[in-house]
């Protein structure tokens, strides 16, 4: 079966797209404004912490997304304590989160002093399920929830209606990890854009990269100003003094890294369509193997295809191991899903649920090559493939 998934996955990269070297999972594309717009910050000297170049990331996140606000941060990590933090979440606090998600998620948690609660993801979304959100929260109605994150997994967007409603019902603000969904929609609302805030990351590895970055999202100016001077270290407005009014964070993005990012926005639209052509070769590669399948859209979703995932019809460690190594010996990099928090020494005694579905894809999702390559283009265009 592992060498099926493997020869597919060749015929994908080396019959069709013509790529004779090393596959990376997800490379970082740069063949627009970027070297223009970094080498301006270099020869003007704005490469910290203020200039142009972040007021124009944030007003392109804005426009890009359909937020209200978009404030810049060092990384998503940073942009997720905030989102929190912005939230009520302190020491003592409990927070409920899947307990399937990239380690920052948890760790965001834990840096504000507050307790990870892990529930469920549905399979079809990859995301919260919320019917096992409601049952937690009425369940667990003597401890109060301060908040609840949902991740967008891969890029595809949770059942955020759903999720939205429960939260609505109990009184609990959302917070969406969108740190892998730029260009996600779910219903036609840019994901990240329901909850009361949310968290994009522009790490190396994403649709867009800044270097290291990430922002927060909201539609609440009062919030978009406390994320603002909150991450520019508390500092109040004077022309020389340096006077702070309460404790806050140098988590600011710098100018030179924002320089990056502008140029990166303006190709997004091209990145996106790369990612869904990409997607649709492999729907047609797989469709005919029984046993696996590719992690597709759902109905009233358009997902960015940040990494596509092959999910394999039952658990299975050994092919998932053996589909992997197989792979990279052929010069492909797949990688699998993360070990889920639970299992994690520093969260394994958090209070959960039953997290069966967890534990099954923990086993079942292989996450298979995704950069946003040029190449794309060239076969497209040509009409093969689709």
């Amino acid at each position: 079966m592992h060498n099926e998934i493997i020869c597919r996955l060749e015929a994908v990269w080396r019959r069709t797209l013509r790529v004779d070297g090393p596959v990376p999972l997800h490379a970082p594309v740069f063949e627009g404004h970027e070297w223009e717009y970094v080498k301006d910050c270099l020869d003007t000297g704005w490469v910290s912490s203020v200039g142009a170049y972040v007021d124009r990331f944030e007003a392109m996140l804005a426009d890009i997304t359909g937020a209200h606000h978009a404030v810049a941060t060092v990384n998503g990590s940073a942009a997720l304590e905030v989102c929190l933090h912005l939230a009520g979440v302190g020491a003592g606090d409990d927070v409920v989160l899947p307990s399937l998600t990239f380690i920052a998620t948890a760790n965001a948690v834990s840096h504000l002093g507050a307790s990870c609660r892990f529930v469920d993801v549905d399979e079809a979304t990859l995301g919260l399920d919320p019917a096992r959100l409601d049952d937690h929260l009425a369940r667990h109605g003597d401890r109060p929830i301060k908040a609840v994150v949902v991740m967008h997994t891969f890029g595809h967007a949770a059942d955020l209606d759903g999720l939205m409603q429960v939260c609505a019902r109990h009184g609990v603000p959302l917070i969406e990890d969108a740190a892998e969904s730029l260009g996600s929609y779910s219903g036609g609302r840019h994901t990240g854009t329901s909850g009361l805030l949310s968290a994009l990351s522009f790490n190396g590895n994403k649709i867009v990269t800044t270097g290291g970055g990430g922002a927060v999202l909201t539609n609440d100016p009062d919030l978009a100003r406390r994320a603002k001077h909150l991450t520019t270290t508390a500092k109040l407005s004077h022309p020389y003094r340096f006077d702070h009014d309460e404790v806050g964070w140098n988590y600011r993005l710098p100018n030179l890294n924002a320089a990056l990012g502008c140029a990166q926005l303006e190709a997004l639209p091209a990145y996106l369509g790369r990612k869904r052509r990409l997607a649709s070769l492999y729907q047609e590669a797989f469709a005919d193997l029984p046993g696996v399948k590719v992690v597709a859209d759902r109905a009233g979703c358009a997902g960015n295809f940040w990494l596509n995932a092959l999910i394999l019809d039952r658990p299975d460690r050994d092919l998932v191991a053996q589909v992997i190594e197989g792979a990279a010996a052929r010069g492909l990099q797949c990688r699998p899903i993360w070990t889920p928090m639970h299992r994690l020494p520093m969260y394994r005694y958090c209070p959960r649920d039953d997290l069966a579905v967890t534990e099954a894809l923990e086993d079942r999702l292989i996450n298979i090559p995704s950069s946003p390559s040029p190449v794309l283009d060239a076969v497209i265009s040509a009409g093969a493939g689709l």
